[in-house]
């Protein structure tokens, strides 16, 4: 198929007919390379891994239920490498182009999935999300875009970096696509109310730039009468960066322990950024482990009282700003990065799910709101979601 975004690899001829008939009949979708395909090697976005990995015996269960409701699946799309960034900078294979903001990145690491629908090429793509791998590119190019609650998805079948973080996660252009696909791949879950509380988290708005939290701020006040009650609060009693500082530590000790064994037997060649991640994931000493898991029981405790008696979900910025220009120098992107894995980790350190939509532009440049919800209630955020897009 024609691809002007490079959204997709061109090593890579993995195709999966959809079934002729069910509820997504006539959709077409596109897969990051991290999910196995039965016959194909998923490349994870480093040709080393490709040349050192046989191909799959058989497709990853999520693509293979999207292909059995009716979906196609027409490709696979870069990724960051080995999956370890936000911006979708691909030192390998280059970087796929954001439709909604030229010469800006489309936002990592699902970021071929993202370019591919925010480009019209498919209907929607399948990504993964561990520290912000779906929010972040469904804020830069203007979709929709789940991180699932931890587990509710299952795993098989694709690379795995850190799996006590990793979530499958999905993109759209439109809620009601959007909705389609959450009712064949997310397992029937608790029945959960509409909710009825919106919670809105202070400190994680304060973390934004300026102009995104002004326009953010008008989309809050335009969706706040769908709820019962509104309440400003402050997430952390610390801060939200130190809640990232917990998740960076112990993502970062996973996904060492993940592929070290290859690493060790291959010496492949990565990016500077890539491997820097690695060398200061190996640094990480127990003490730390130990330490920054005390502080995620402690997040998950604080978040436990914040959603305390039901009802309730939390509204917060996506990203702290619109996609960062493509080429920024690696110093200014590990900056940029921390600060919006201060908005990421929220989700991540406590497993809930987080659905960011695309309801505002700061100088014509895409940003998300995100709705938080507690364990379970993957579905009635993106119930709530169709709401709020039928509205406006």
């Amino acid at each position: 198929m024609a691809d002007p975004l490079n959204a997709f690899c061109n090593d890579s001829d993995a195709y999966l007919a959809g079934a002729a008939d069910g509820p997504l009949a006539g959709l077409t979708f596109a897969a990051k390379d991290i999910f196995d395909v039965a016959g194909h090697v998923a490349g994870c976005g480093n040709p080393h891994w490709k040349a050192t990995h046989e191909s799959a015996e058989s497709t990853a269960s999520v693509v293979q239920s999207l292909a059995d409701a009716g979906a196609t699946m027409t490709g696979k799309t870069i990724t960051d490498e080995l999956t370890r960034g936000i911006f979708g900078e691909n030192a390998h294979y280059g970087t796929p182009r954001n439709p909604r903001a030229a010469g800006r990145v489309p936002g990592g690491s699902s970021s071929g999935s993202a370019s591919s629908v925010a480009g019209r090429l498919v209907n929607f793509a399948l990504g993964s999300d561990t520290g912000g791998s779906v929010r972040v590119p469904a804020s830069f190019c203007g979709l929709y875009g789940l991180r699932p609650t931890h587990g509710r998805i299952p795993l098989d079948g694709m690379l795995l970096q850190a799996p006590s973080y990793d979530t499958i996660g999905w993109f759209a252009r439109d809620a009601e696509t959007f909705a389609r696909v959450g009712e064949v791949i997310l397992p029937a879950g608790a029945a959960v109310g509409r909710p009825s509380r919106l919670i809105i988290a202070e400190d994680a708005f304060e973390l934004a730039e300026p102009e995104v939290r002004r326009a953010l701020e008008t989309v809050v006040e335009s969706i706040a009468p769908m709820f019962d009650a509104a309440s400003s609060l402050r997430l952390s009693p610390t801060s939200l960066e130190e809640w990232s500082g917990h998740q960076q530590i112990l993502q970062s000790r996973e996904a060492w322990e993940a592929i070290r064994e290859w690493l060790d037997a291959v010496n492949p060649a990565m990016s500077f950024e890539v491997s820097d991640r690695y060398v200061t994931a190996r640094t990480v000493t127990d003490e730390q482990v130990a330490a920054s898991q005390a502080g995620r029981d402690s997040i998950i405790a604080r978040m436990n009282e914040v959603f305390q008696g039901g009802g309730a979900v939390v509204c917060l910025p996506t990203t702290i700003g619109p996609a960062p220009p493509v080429g920024q120098p690696v110093s200014e992107r590990h900056t940029l990065r921390l600060r919006n894995s201060a908005l990421t980790s929220i989700a991540g350190n406590t497993g809930r799910p987080q659905l960011s939509l695309p309801l505002t532009e700061v100088d014509g440049l895409p940003v998300g709101l995100s709705l938080l919800g507690d364990y379970g209630a993957d579905e009635r955020l993106i119930a709530l979601a169709g709401e709020i897009s039928s509205a406006r």
